[in-house]
């Protein structure tokens, strides 16, 4: 089983964040270090340019991801 991401309840699109509440950046300047899900990654499987994506060859399916998501866009 791999994780997967819902890209309509993602945060992060077009390189940037497009919530202004709830999310890991809320409140920050800049969402430049928006980056809740890809710094909880033990394995360095999530990534983030345009969106995020995850190396599923990297992927341990941990789950710690998932439960860092404000916005349940990992399952």
């Amino acid at each position: 089983m791999s994780v997967a991401i819902d890209y309509e309840l993602c945060c992060w699109v077009d390189g940037k964040c497009k919530s202004v509440s709830g999310c890991c950046c809320s409140g920050q300047e800049s969402a430049v270090e928006c980056e809740g899900c890809v710094t909880v990654c033990p394995t360095g499987a999530i990534s983030r340019d345009k969106c995020v994506g995850i190396d599923d060859s990297l992927c341990d399916d941990c789950g710690i991801c998932i439960e860092s998501c404000p916005h349940g866009a990992l399952s």
